[in-house]
């Protein structure tokens, strides 16, 4: 796991964010993750070859199609999908590789991190940014207290 030290300074430190697997599907959770983002003061690239812009961003085919440096791969594919992208990664000169919430490969991790990136598995990097800087409760995170739910009370 990693601290929460390391994640305030890859949060603080790195602003450049390429999504890889974003979706204009304002329903899908990159998509909320990246709008999120991009409101909070971080430059979102888009990855997806489906699309050519999402969120008023320019969408690229792949990674190595970026022409400018990345700080962030944040990865929104499943598990067996990674080691490409974490080659990708590596390729282009990226200082961290960040896989969402239930995406874990610990070989393409360990390549990452022989390879000098930093690596964050199974995490979401708008949970832990509105954990370690403010507004997780407000930041649309299901914390249990709203519910659809009548209380036992109403319920007649």
């Amino acid at each position: 796991m990693t601290d929460s030290n390391t994640l305030r300074r890859i949060l603080t430190n790195y602003k450049r964010v390429a999504i890889v697997g974003l979706s204009a599907d304002w329903s899908r959770p990159s998509n909320f993750v990246a709008k999120y983002l991009l409101e909070h003061g971080f430059e979102v690239i888009p990855v997806n070859p489906k699309y050519d812009e999402i969120l008023g961003q320019r969408c690229y085919p792949d990674l190595t199609a970026i022409p400018q440096p990345v700080d962030i791969v944040d990865l929104f594919q499943r598990a067996e999908r990674v080691p490409p992208f974490v080659d990708a990664a590596i390729e282009i000169g990226a200082s961290v590789v960040w896989k969402q919430l239930g995406i874990v490969h610990e070989e393409a991790a360990k390549k990452a991190r022989k390879a000098g990136l930093e690596v964050v598995v199974d995490r979401c990097i708008k949970i832990e940014y509105a954990r370690l800087f403010g507004g997780l409760s407000t930041a649309g995170v299901n914390t249990g207290v709203i519910s659809a739910r009548r209380p036992v009370a109403f319920n007649r």
